[in-house]
């Protein structure tokens, strides 16, 4: 449990950083949690850049700022943890921390993504991680959350695919022998058969240009998922849909990796709810 900094009025501070930060979405998830459950305290976004992290980071952990914890976003996550007292094995593995919080004087470092990745297909496709075959298109920072979680659910036929062949083998030799990197020209045969197939990269984001994929060779019931929402239907999973594989965006995972941190700073675990996510897909609509 986090150590409850206070507001004037006695709520609990949290944050979350980034730079830039204006397109977040965070303040008004916890925003809603805040109001639903009845829980005086507040969320802000907070505009940090990279020269000022680790002053921010000292005035953090000296409660000089006030805050029990918060968020970490581009560019700080793989920054942040270096700064932290103590990080737990999920943010070390992963090689970044997305979730801060004082706990007896030291400031605490996690990552969130991976569970958050895994709760939003627990959610809408249960028995996902039943495949015995995954391909991974990306191994950007964005990625390695992806492999821990499907490494942590057993999966362990993990195709990493990445225009860069190096940066996937680097990724293959941190994680272990279930994955197996390579390059853009094999990922035909390695949607062959997939049980699972989940974009990392910004393709198709904002209406950017996508590869053309044939996901028909996959095997029966497959689940194609992306965890760009905006749009909340990419390219991909435009395309998975009409050859009839079932399909996950991205926006559950943004839903659901906010649960353990707001559940660390303001001690009530929140639910995912219809309610909320069509409240973050009016705001998206809003600001297309």
């Amino acid at each position: 449990m986090a150590e409850n900094e206070q507001t004037a009025d006695g709520g609990i501070k949290a944050f979350v950083i980034g730079s830039p930060i204006t397109h977040s979405r965070s303040p008004m998830i916890h925003g809603h949690w805040l109001k639903t459950l009845g829980i005086a305290g507040s969320y802000e976004a907070i505009t940090v850049d990279s020269g000022e992290l680790a002053d921010f980071v000292d005035a953090l952990k000296s409660g000089k700022n006030g805050f029990t914890g918060g968020n970490v976003t581009i560019p700080h996550k793989e920054v942040v943890f270096e700064l932290a007292d103590h990080v737990d094995e999920t943010a070390r593995l992963i090689g970044a921390a997305n979730t801060l919080w004082l706990e007896d004087g030291r400031l605490m470092a996690t990552n969130t993504d991976a569970y958050g990745f895994a709760a939003n297909l627990d959610n809408c496709s249960p028995g996902w991680d039943a495949c015995e075959k995954a391909v991974v298109l990306g191994a950007g920072g964005a990625s390695r959350a992806i492999l821990y979680a499907l490494i942590e659910r057993g999966i362990t036929d993990i195709r990493l695919i990445n225009r860069t062949v190096s940066r996937a083998e680097a990724l293959a030799a941190r994680f272990g022998p279930t994955i197996r990197p390579g390059g853009m020209q094999d990922l035909s045969a390695a949607l062959d058969s997939a049980g699972l197939f989940i974009n990392t990269t910004s393709l198709g984001m904002d209406g950017a240009a996508a590869p053309e994929l044939d996901f028909s060779t996959m095997k029966p019931g497959a689940l194609v998922t992306d965890i760009v929402y905006v749009p909340l239907k990419t390219p991909f999973l435009t395309k998975a849909e009409a050859q009839g594989m079932k399909i996950a965006d991205g926006l559950g995972m943004l839903l659901h990796q906010a649960v353990p941190g707001f559940a660390i700073w303001f001690g009530t675990r929140p639910e995912v709810t219809d309610e909320l996510r069509q409240m973050i897909i009016n705001d998206l609509e809003l600001h297309a």
